[in-house]
């Protein structure tokens, strides 16, 4: 992957230094006139910014430093002190001036504590955001990258190093969860040898993690140092995904001309989310309404059992999903009880309701020489979600193929219902040596995550994707053709 080069960065960044100080000057005349605004006021309003806001959803405010707040909007400047919160429904993307990304999630608190960035030297750089509170995914620019050592995101209780990463870090004050989808962050509790006034990863108590392991760190109150666990998945529309690749391919397809058109390609991507969101608010709505029980569409193949396969029967099986409390209550098929699921297996993955058990018999590693194979689908439950009420789905096909020798997967699922017609699910993505898979790929936003039984003859996966109006989710069993 070519990185870009730092021109357009500096460009934007000297953009957004002009507007930035037209708009402290404008503030300052309009502050003066109305109540006598004093000069360091005015001096304040004219710190660097570092970057600019690039996608609002929903409900956000920027807080400023002398406690001002102001309605997060498409182009509002960041500086170095501000703080973004952004409401249950807010969503918002930043893009700092080394073209590092950063998304917060709805019913968060991040506080960009420093951000010193040189593009002439960009080793020099020195950033630290905190997590106060919420969900943040961080994808790396060019400053994090060469300067590892000085790059630091804080939480409540833990700090966090990378190693030129895609992590996504959930806080609150009493725990903290990460996640790397590439790269390497490190994790360490706050001690007299990890303090919050530092730069880069901390040594002491601190464990690594990497986005091949497909695992979380977690860190609470019980514990002296993070614990490696099975991951969960973190629902992220992906357009930050997005902006990164159609930033790396506008400046190939431009090379000749390294100081123009990066920074206007990514504005129109970010333009044309901005625009197709603002249009799905702006349109009318009615109240919503209770969807009438309607039984899943009839078909001539449907994966969906009739009734709830037995326990005993479902404890046969290597892979078993367990789930917590009723979940679905009578339009469960093919889970059991949390507690029985659990005896005797390893937990692999988890999304809601459900966890997924493997009985690994003490190994964690899949069979060598297993090569390419197929799956058909055994089982599987699937439901819409308008909103407004939940109704089983019929499940009509699917396929599922993993080769073992490249670690990559690819899978279909083919669903259907009167109130979405035919739905197909469609992604691939990696899988790593101790079987778990995740997607990497596929329509947005959709996630899947899974897993296979050592010897490579069972598979299931849970899954979830967006519709226009609702969502889908389900679980899946599959076994070795």
């Amino acid at each position: 992957m070519n990185i870009m080069t730092p021109q357009p960065v500096y460009r934007m960044m000297t953009s957004l230094i002009l507007r930035a100080r037209t708009v402290a000057v404008a503030v300052t005349m309009a502050t003066a006139l109305a109540a006598g605004s004093t000069l360091a006021h005015a001096q304040l309003e004219t710190v660097e910014p570092v970057g600019e806001v690039s996608l609002v959803l929903g409900n956000a405010y920027i807080e400023h430093t002398d406690g001002r707040r102001s309605v997060a909007v498409p182009g509002s400047i960041i500086v170095a002190s501000d703080r973004i919160h952004t409401a249950a429904n807010g969503h918002v993307h930043i893009r700092f001036v080394d073209q590092a990304l950063v998304s917060v999630r709805p019913d968060s608190r991040l506080e960009i504590v420093r951000y010193d960035y040189n593009p002439d030297q960009p080793a020099s750089s020195s950033i630290k955001l905190n997590l106060e509170e919420g969900v943040t995914r961080s994808i790396s620019g060019h400053g994090a990258t060469a300067a590892r050592e000085r790059f630091r995101l804080n939480t409540p209780i833990a700090a966090i190093g990378v190693r030129g990463t895609d992590f996504v870090v959930n806080a609150s004050s009493g725990a903290v969860r990460a996640q790397v989808n590439e790269g390497t962050i490190v994790m360490a509790p706050f001690s007299a040898d990890c303090t919050a006034d530092a730069f880069g990863p901390c040594l002491a108590n601190a464990v690594e993690l990497t986005g091949t392991s497909m695992q979380m760190l977690e860190l609470d109150g019980s514990t002296t140092a993070p614990q490696i666990m099975p991951a969960t998945v973190e629902r992220e529309p992906g357009m930050m995904r997005e902006e990164v690749n159609q930033a790396i391919a506008a400046s190939e397809a431009r090379a000749d001309d390294k100081t123009a058109g990066t920074e206007e390609y990514l504005e129109n991507v970010t333009a044309q989310r901005v625009k197709q969101e603002a249009a799905n608010v702006a349109r009318p709505t009615t109240p919503p309404t209770t969807p009438p029980v309607v039984p899943p569409t009839v078909a001539e193949t449907n994966f969906t059992p009739e009734l709830a396969i037995a326990t005993e029967q479902l404890q046969q099986n290597n892979l078993i999903w367990g789930r917590f409390g009723s979940a679905k209550g009578d339009l469960e098929r093919i889970t059991a009880p949390f507690e029985i699921a659990q005896e005797g297996r390893d937990w692999m993955v988890g999304l809601g309701d459900y966890r997924l058990f493997r009985d690994s018999n003490g190994r964690d590693r899949v069979d060598a020489g297993l090569g390419p194979v197929s799956f058909e689908l055994s089982s599987a439950q699937a439901f819409y979600d308008s909103g407004t009420g939940i109704v089983a789905m019929a499940v009509t096909g699917g396929k599922f193929d993993i080769n073992f020798n490249t670690r990559q997967f690819s899978t279909e699922l083919n669903m259907k219902h009167n109130l979405t017609g035919n739905v197909d699910f469609i992604t691939s993505g990696l899988i790593s040596e101790t079987g778990i898979f995740h997607n990497r790929t596929g329509p947005e936003p959709a996630t899947m995550a899974g897993a296979v039984s050592l010897d490579g003859k069972e598979a299931s996966y849970f899954f979830e994707q967006q519709l226009q109006t609702g969502g889908i989710h389900g679980l899946t069993l599959w076994n070795k053709r």
